[in-house]
């Protein structure tokens, strides 16, 4: 099975760094799919949520903005604030809900995107 190599960082670190079978990422233009062998492109991103696609599960990591550089054989995520939604232990997975709207409602220019998002986060809930 084909993979490519995905790496999410903020400035505070690495969010994930692994081989998954697809991303989808929220763009300014809209939400675009990234799967092995991919053409190359740089995009800016917009507040959303990355859909990470792995064999034998799928994550989540909600993000207010930052920018993205798909290659053929990896995808190399720059973002300025990320939660991650994966679910782990119940309590969890509501702390990080809740921080999740919290940084998508700290983007000023969200508010078209606000309802579409948090729907996508409660999704995980």
């Amino acid at each position: 099975m084909d993979k490519i190599k995905l790496s999410i960082v903020t400035p505070n670190g690495m969010i994930f760094d692994g081989d998954v079978k697809s991303v989808t990422l929220p763009g300014k233009e809209g939400e675009f799919g990234v799967l092995p062998g991919h053409a190359s492109l740089l995009s800016s991103l917009s507040v959303g949520v990355i859909v990470i696609e792995q064999v034998e599960q799928s994550e989540a990591v909600a993000i207010n903005w930052g920018y993205v550089k798909v290659n053929p054989n990896s995808v190399d995520v720059l973002v300025d604030g990320a939660v991650s939604l994966t679910p782990s232990s119940d309590s969890q997975t509501a702390q990080n809900i809740d921080k999740a709207k919290e940084l998508i409602r700290s983007v000023k220019d969200s508010n078209s995107h606000l309802a579409l998002v948090e729907s996508q986060i409660n999704s995980f809930a």
